[in-house]
């Protein structure tokens, strides 16, 4: 592979790569509100023992559950970046 090339797969995966921890850190933050929201709507739900209490307890979690499904695939295609750019990093100093 041309050094050239490779420089330029190692632009876009940083730049990617500054993106994708942009992203996580607002999701980050959506996790904890929404976790605190679901806290809530579970207390809510021990302490009035209503059909309805019970239904926004269940879709808070449900809501919860689906931001941290939406971290994790962050952070698994976070991993695959950095697992590129260090091969390409290895790559560009075998070209030296």
């Amino acid at each position: 592979m041309f050094r050239s090339s490779i420089e330029k797969k190692l632009t876009a995966i940083s730049r990617e790569l500054r993106c994708l921890r942009e992203e996580l850190g607002v999701v980050e933050e959506q996790l904890v509100q929404v976790a605190d929201e679901a806290e809530d709507s579970r207390l809510r739900s021990l302490v009035s023992e209503t059909p309805l209490a019970a239904h926004e307890q269940q879709e808070s979690a449900k809501a919860v559950a689906a931001v941290r499904r939406d971290r994790d695939a962050k952070l698994k295609r976070l991993r695959k970046l950095e697992l590129r750019q260090d091969e390409l990093l290895d790559r560009l100093t075998e070209a030296r």
